[in-house]
């Protein structure tokens, strides 16, 4: 029997892979984060499958849900919210069942950020403008950050940051990232991406917490910061270009740079 670690998405139900949808079909036990997966989503397992809530269980709870099902022959889906690889606390998870000998499979999901940048209708890496995009949060009651990794650092790069669990200390933010971005930089702030309540806060960084606090956006919520989310005025990609080889580049054709290299 396997456990998969599914990702739910950042939000709408429908917004789950085909391939997790299929997974929580077929498992018997499926344990659930209930303060952020949609209920929903639930619909999707067997009717008579047993379902956790484990928004109130912590590391040693879960791991013991999911080693018992296993024994008892059932697999199991351990529905998370966004996409597993990031923010997710699968890692521990994992290296619970490793030392258990329960095997597992990941099922990626659609990650917070992606549905935060498609309700901005932005793409976030731009030609000549930014092509790196950094991923990260702050520390403050959860766990500390690495050496290196703070925002005053990281900013330095001047690339697209995207804040995780950071809403609650937007302040803080815009006090650490005004030196290296500018007062005029764009920012966003989307809250409950891809949701029926979804909000979505534009401006300059600047600017940026006041309309957050005004909001009363204080969870469920991404922030970005960068010059990608303001580009107008860019060179076309060389992908579609006119200008390109497509004998010589002939591997490119069709395909986006962000699987082939192409740019």
């Amino acid at each position: 029997m396997t456990v998969y670690f599914i990702g739910a998405g950042p939000g709408a139900a429908d917004l789950i892979t085909v391939r997790g949808a299929r997974r929580l079909a077929e498992c018997r036990v499926c344990l659930y984060a209930g303060s952020l997966v949609p209920r929903e989503l639930l619909a999707e397992c067997p009717p008579d499958a047993r379902l956790i809530d484990t928004a109130r269980m912590d590391l040693d709870a879960i791991t013991a849900e999911l080693v018992g099902a296993h024994g008892e022959g059932h697999d199991v889906a351990r529905l998370h919210s966004g996409d597993p690889s990031v923010f997710s606390a699968v890692a521990e998870q994992m290296r619970r069942l490793d030392a258990a000998g329960v095997p597992y499979e990941v099922v990626p999901g659609v990650p917070a950020f992606a549905a935060a940048a498609a309700a901005l209708k932005r793409e976030l890496t731009v030609p000549t403008v930014g092509q790196t995009v950094i991923l990260t949060r702050v520390a403050q009651r959860a766990t500390p950050m690495p050496a290196g990794e703070d925002l005053a650092t990281l900013g330095r790069s001047g690339a697209l940051l995207v804040l995780h669990l950071a809403a609650r200390y937007v302040d803080r933010v815009v006090a650490e990232l005004l030196p290296h971005y500018g007062a005029d930089c764009p920012a966003a702030v989307v809250a409950m991406a891809s949701r029926p309540d979804e909000l979505v806060l534009r401006g300059p960084l600047d600017g940026i917490a006041a309309q957050v606090k005004a909001a009363g956006v204080a969870r469920t919520a991404v922030i970005m910061v960068g010059r990608t989310l303001g580009a107008e005025q860019f060179r076309d990609s060389h992908l579609y270009s006119a200008e390109r080889d497509r004998d010589g580049d002939s591997h490119c054709d069709g395909v986006s740079d962000s699987v082939t290299g192409c740019s």
